[in-house]
């Protein structure tokens, strides 16, 4: 039903809301509907003015605009409904419960009474009547000195189904294409207050359908989304209310996800991709690879998207990429054959999108023995050789790591005595650490049986073999080397302290015959210091200063003094280079002082500055004058 307004008296009559399927008549007789068999609830609506008891009692009926002025002590509105069985009336404000208290009273016949209204009450007021067969609801706007009122909501309303939706303005709508919004703007005020409609603050034009407080947006899309305002206004002042319209759109499929061929492009060869679908789609890897399953939906709001694995959520190892829509399966190994899917949901609907992954089958295989780990001795084994098979055919071993992995024995091989070698030991240490030394090992002819034990032979026998190892080589044949030192220098450094100087001296590296060499040749070798600290006479000084001058004025902004500040011998009191003093800081020889405002003249003697001196202004003037200036 769409609101109507009627002026009575000044008033204005607001929007009714009822359960029933027709509006009871204006004059319908109480008596009769009291007793009517079983009747919906209807309230009496009485078209009248509101009556002034007195200068501050206002009395007045549902469907009328209440005006507060500051003499107003008392409102009663009154509210009469008929029914069977008997409706129970409630009152509502502003959509909220009637809470009541001291001053607003619900009296015997249902009626309310509003005692010394303040500001806060102003509203608008809503009547409820209901029984079991069904509910009406009628209005009444309570305004402050005939400003203009909106009814206003605070809901938020979904529609995810219906061609058609009405709401309040102030709601949040949250509605599907092609639906009809109507926003509907009840407003009261003395004298009627003029409704204006606006769409992200711009006015809208009279192209739209703009009817008695209404504004209907037929077959909605996206460009209809934004933030629509009613703002109400007449000579006592102006409101606005605004409602935020969201267009939703249910998850829907697309063919495919640019993200996933980006994260695709970074992965290793044995990742495999896919994406799901609604109708499902199936990927088949080898065991022990990783697997990028996309999820390519989209909608408004954009959908939250949850993982599943055969119907439960993902509890084994795996990452979600772009915002969730990408699973990256670590290892497909950790699954067993079945069913991914992922849930994208907004708060238009769902959809459920699905893959199937099936793993290839790996097997050990068992081959000929290797060739022989040595040729001769007792330690020749051949270990059987293990090859992976997917499917058949032989791949990295990496594939079957989730594969039991046979145990063969390995095979004795070779078991026969050697032919005889040289047996040589370390070297020992060198005779001399530089200047050269020699070293020495021990080189022995030997042969290694079949049961592993060695037996000595002739030097002969090896010679015919190999020629035999050296038994002495020359080593550590860097010459010999050493830091030199010069003696110290004189203690005339710069002053690092009292009494405190640095003296220097010279470091070379030279052999032991005295010839010069490269330091690099003595970095081996801990280096003596060049530098040192030493105590001299000439550091024995401090900085001695004067006292502070007289200011050179008693008040203002340009007074200063100073004072002397000298760098002396404190055993002579003799003045010095500064630099001597540098390594403590130097005293400030001059500051400034005084510095307060000057409430009169001041005077200033000496030379052709006699005169008067004082402010003006927040500056310092001066002029000479007699006495009787200052």
């Amino acid at each position: 039903e769409y609101p109507f307004h009627r002026r009575v008296s000044g008033f204005t009559s607001s929007l009714r809301t009822s359960s029933a399927e027709t509006f009871l008549p204006a004059s319908i007789d109480e008596a009769n509907g009291l007793h009517s068999p079983h009747q919906k609830p209807a309230i009496l609506r009485k078209i009248s003015a509101a009556q002034q008891l007195s200068a501050s009692e206002v009395v007045t009926h549902l469907g009328q605009t209440v005006v507060l002025a500051s003499g107003t002590l008392s409102v009663l509105l009154h509210c009469e409904a008929v029914g069977n069985p008997k409706p129970t009336i409630s009152w509502a404000k502003n959509g909220e419960e009637v809470k009541y208290n001291d001053r607003l009273l619900l009296q015997p016949d249902d009626s309310l009474q509003i005692l010394a209204p303040v500001e806060a009450d102003v509203g608008f007021y809503a009547c409820n009547a209901s029984n079991a067969l069904g509910s009406d609801s009628v209005s009444i706007a309570v305004t402050l000195a005939g400003k203009p009122l909106i009814k206003a909501s605070r809901a938020t309303v979904i529609n995810t189904e219906s061609p058609a939706v009405t709401v309040d303005i102030g709601s949040m709508v949250k509605t599907i294409q092609k639906a009809n919004v109507t926003i509907n703007c009840q407003v009261a005020g003395v004298p009627e207050a003029k409704v204006t409609w606006f769409k992200n603050k711009v006015k809208l034009s009279s192209t739209h359908h703009l009817h008695d407080g209404l504004l209907l947006i037929a077959n909605v899309s996206l460009s209809d989304q934004g933030l629509y305002s009613c703002k109400a206004a007449n000579l006592h002042g102006e409101v606005t209310e605004s409602s935020q319209m969201l267009i939703l759109e249910p998850p829907r499929p697309l063919p495919h996800l640019e993200e996933l061929t980006a994260v695709l492009s970074s992965a290793g060869p044995s990742t495999h991709s896919v994406l799901a679908s609604p109708s499902g789609t199936k990927l088949t890897v080898s065991p022990g690879s990783s697997a990028l399953i996309g999820c390519a939906v989209d909608g408004h709001p954009t959908p939250n998207i949850t993982w599943l694995y055969s119907g439960k959520p993902l509890s084994l190892r795996h990452q979600l990429l772009a915002a969730g829509r990408i699973l990256q399966i670590l290892n497909v190994s950790d699954f067993t054959d079945g069913e991914f899917s992922c849930l994208a949901q907004n708060e238009a609907g769902s959809l459920t999108q699905v893959m199937s992954l099936a793993i290839q089958e790996t097997e050990w295989s068992v081959d000929r023995a290797t060739t022989c780990s040595a040729s001769c001795g007792h330690r020749g084994v051949q270990l059987p050789q293990l090859r992976c098979l997917l499917d058949g055919a032989e791949v990295n071993a990496s594939y079957c790591r989730e594969t039991p992995k046979p145990s063969p024995q390995p095979i004795a091989c070779n078991r026969r005595d050697c032919p005889s070698r040289w047996m040589v030991t370390s070297w020992s240490p060198c005779t001399r650490s530089c200047g050269g030394g020699i070293q020495m090992r021990r080189v022995t002819c030997q042969r290694l049986t079949a049961k592993g034990s060695s037996v000595p032979m002739s030097n002969e026998a090896c010679a015919q073999v190999s020629k035999r190892p050296v038994d002495t080589q020359s080593c550590n044949r860097q010459p010999c080397v050493e830091w030199v030192a010069s003696s110290w220098g004189q203690c005339n450094g710069p002053c690092i302290g009292p009494r405190l100087a640095v003296q220097h001296r010279q470091i070379f590296c030279r052999t032991k015959d005295g010839t010069s060499v490269s330091s690099d040749q003595c970095s081996a070798l801990p280096r003596p210091l060049s530098t040192q600290n030493c105590w001299t006479d000439a550091c024995g000084v401090h900085w001695r200063v004067s006292l502070w001058t007289v200011c050179t004025a008693t008040c203002g902004n340009y007074g200063f003094q100073s004072r002397r500040v000298d760098c002396v011998h404190i055993r002579t009191n003799k003045p010095v280079m500064e630099h001597h003093c540098s390594w403590r800081p130097r005293p400030a020889n001059w500051q400034r002082c005084n510095i307060t405002p000057c409430e009169n003249g001041t005077w200033l003697a000496g030379g052709e500055a006699q005169g008067c001196r004082g402010t003006r202004e927040g500056r310092v003037v001066s002029q000479k004058s007699s006495p009787g200036s200052c």
